[in-house]
């Protein structure tokens, strides 16, 4: 009976400071509690909303989650879209890499099986699906936002028209939608760039100029950086034959950025990319090999854009003879390293020093091995984990995607387990059949004794 009352006194005891402690920390000063919890990362901010009432209105206040998402360091996601290799058919995944280039033991929970990744801002992802919907997902809370296309059923719909940005003035997170011209003879060009605001009842439609001339370069990347989309575009006029197009997501304005270094023509060989560096766009261009368009066959040259109304770019480097990689676009630079993708199903990083950005083969780093995927399917993103809410917009339903527990390597285990499988079902076939032809020989040899008997 004592120890039961000494039990009861201390457990009465324990409650009663964890609500002296919880009192202590909710009198300290709102500014001081935003930074203590602004230094805490969104998995750990998830678990304290379930503590008290005070402390899940101070997390997902709209105004929190835009402090804390200033402070939030970026982490890599790799996108690898739906695909089948020799009969078998492997899901879209993703795989994360935090800040010290370390793998997440986590899956990816918002992306479907068959969805495709077309863009990421501010700890959001926009997910292109095969359905009538286009999806806006929150990489950290599971949160769902699920959107109508611009029209159903639209002919030749593609996930590479779609892109998604912010912009920071108007606070306003937008979906732009590239309409395919009609025209005869109008291949891969459009003439209406569709834009639909979270939170408005239908897209709007802004026609583009017709002194531009107006295409999105297959696989070439598009980025949003500052409130404005930039694509690469052909241009006959302009320098190596291609141009920048950027369009303001809210003053609805076009405008043609021509590339740097006019004396480098363009041959049939070279490729560009239009990717993100620093906060500035990035033009990253080198020659290709004829025959396998997206591997490097010369040097890398990466050019930023530092002024854009006087069209002024700067080289920031000059990457000598990649040995046969492909660039996982649209952001293959990060935090000072450049990721490459070999032949051989891996993933490497290389570290970028000096004026000219030369790369450390020497200070190679491997990060993956993402077999059996294609090395040209793959792409990087720039992402954070943020609590910008999806429910602030009634108007749209929003349903948290369930979640998946399993990492990469577990996939890759049951790749192989797969394989194995498929293997044993071969061996187990043959063995069927051999056994099936040593009974059917044995009753052969059975029916001639007969016979000759």
């Amino acid at each position: 009976m004592a120890g039961k009352t000494h039990t009861m006194l201390s457990d009465k005891s324990k409650s009663k400071t964890q609500w002296e402690v919880e009192c202590i920390i909710n009198r300290l000063p709102g500014d001081l509690i935003e930074q203590i919890f602004c230094r805490l990362p969104v998995s750990t901010l998830l678990r304290c909303i379930s503590v008290c009432k005070q402390w899940y209105n101070f997390i997902r206040d709209p105004h929190f989650a835009a402090a804390h998402l200033q402070q939030a360091s970026s982490c890599t996601l790799l996108f690898f879209p739906q695909e089948s290799d020799q009969g078998d058919l492997y899901p879209s995944d993703a795989i994360i890499f935090d800040e010290a280039w370390s793998q997440s033991k986590w899956a990816v929970p918002v992306i479907g099986p068959d969805d495709f990744l077309c863009g990421s801002c501010n700890g959001l992802l926009r997910l292109y699906t095969k359905t009538s919907t286009i999806k806006i997902a929150n990489l950290a809370t599971g949160e769902c936002l699920h959107l109508n296309k611009p029209a159903k059923n639209l002919r030749g719909d593609h996930f590479s028209f779609y892109s998604f940005g912010f912009h920071p003035v108007m606070k306003q997170y937008m979906v732009a939608h590239f309409l395919a011209d009609r025209r005869k003879h109008s291949r891969g060009t459009f003439n209406v760039i569709q834009v639909y605001t979270l939170g408005s009842e239908n897209w709007k439609g802004v026609r583009t100029p017709e002194s531009l001339s107006l295409s999105c370069i297959k696989d070439s990347g598009v980025v949003n950086i500052d409130g404005a989309m930039y694509w690469l575009t052909e241009d006959t006029d302009a320098n190596w034959n291609h141009a920048v197009i950027s369009f303001d997501l809210s003053a609805e304005t076009f405008a043609k950025i021509k590339l740097p270094a006019a004396e480098l023509r363009s041959p049939d060989n070279r490729r560009f990319w239009v990717t993100e560096l620093y906060g500035k766009v990035c033009i990253a261009t080198a020659e290709v090999y004829l025959h396998i368009p997206g591997m490097l066959s010369g040097d890398l040259q990466i050019w930023t854009l530092d002024n854009k109304e006087e069209q002024r770019w700067t080289q920031r480097g000059s990457i000598q003879h990649p040995p046969s990689l492909y660039i996982p676009g649209p952001h293959f630079v990060q935090r000072d390293k450049i990721m490459m993708q070999g032949p051989d199903c891996n993933l490497y990083s290389y570290e970028l020093f000096g004026k000219n950005c030369k790369t450390g083969l020497s200070n190679m780093v491997h990060l993956l091995d993402f077999g059996p995927h294609k090395p040209e399917k793959m792409q990087s993103f720039l992402c954070v984990k943020s609590l910008v809410r999806l429910d602030a917009y009634k108007n749209i339903g929003v349903v948290r995607g369930p979640k998946r527990c399993e990492g990469w390597d577990s996939k890759k285990w049951e790749v192989w387990e797969q394989t194995i499988r498929r293997v044993e079902d071969q061996w187990s076939t043959i063995y069927q059949q051999e056994r099936d032809a040593a009974v059917g020989l044995l009753d052969l040899l059975a029916l001639m004794n007969i016979c000759y008997s």
